[in-house]
């Protein structure tokens, strides 16, 4: 894809990733066009007759934050295709909880009947998910505002995640107590679980885990890939120099 910036042409490929040195602007922007539409419509249908209004209002508390970074995000500091395709999977798998409430999505619910679950762990995914798929938009944010240098952007963007799954757990016994206590136990969704915040937290700290290590292996690999291509690129032009 070829776009005119500055009198000079660019060359985009069709999805960006945080290596991408040069990312396209919202005008330009087609992936991010399409989540936009696929989210706004996904949203619109979580707000009809959802399952328990207060917990979905509740729920759509993390969409509003999450809409506001995001804002910030395109405007300040864009992310690559990739990312954003990260941060659109967490927001719509969480708009389909707080449409149904967690403990009540029909996916969960057949998971339950399939394997003999004895909760609906939909929720548990979300929590897995919160670590899994938005670590890697963390880390490419503060590589791009060059916060940190080295390995520190990924390590900081782990403990960014345990912090805040950490907060969210607080968050949602706060909100469901203060708030709106009659849809407090829909809104926490422990399910009977007593350990249901600590497992809750530990899956999102593992699922930023994998992501933090796969990453790392993934840029690894494509810099060894990088460099051995400078290598035979020199020894192309060192032997067209000879002959």
């Amino acid at each position: 894809m070829l776009r005119a910036h500055a009198n000079r042409t660019v060359d985009f490929p069709l999805i960006t990733t945080a290596r991408s040195p040069q990312l396209k602007n919202f005008a330009h922007n087609h992936v991010l066009h399409v989540l936009i539409a696929a989210f706004a419509v996904l949203w619109v249908w979580s707000a009809i007759n959802p399952a328990e209004t207060h917990t979905w209002l509740l729920e759509n508390i993390l969409v509003v934050a999450g809409i506001a970074g995001g804002v910030w995000v395109v405007r300040n500091q864009p992310l690559s295709d990739v990312s954003y395709l990260l941060c659109a999977g967490f927001l719509m798998l969480h708009v389909v909880g707080s449409h149904y409430t967690y403990s009540l999505v029909p996916a969960g619910e057949w998971m339950k009947d399939a394997f003999g679950f004895e909760r609906n762990h939909y929720d548990r995914i979300i929590h897995f998910g919160f670590g899994f798929l938005l670590l890697y938009p963390l880390r490419e944010l503060l590589v791009r505002l060059k916060a940190f240098g080295g390995r520190w952007p990924g390590f900081i963007a782990f403990l960014f995640i345990s912090t805040a799954s950490g907060a969210y757990e607080l968050m949602e016994w706060l909100a469901a107590v203060l708030v709106d206590p009659k849809a407090g136990t829909a809104f926490l969704g422990t399910q009977g679980d007593e350990f249901d915040s600590q497992k809750d937290h530990a899956l999102a700290c593992g699922g930023a885990l994998i992501t933090m290590v796969v990453t790392r292996l993934a840029e690894g690999t494509a810099r060894a890939a990088d460099s051995a291509s400078a290598r035979r690129a020199g020894r192309t032009r060192a032997l067209r120099a000879l002959s």
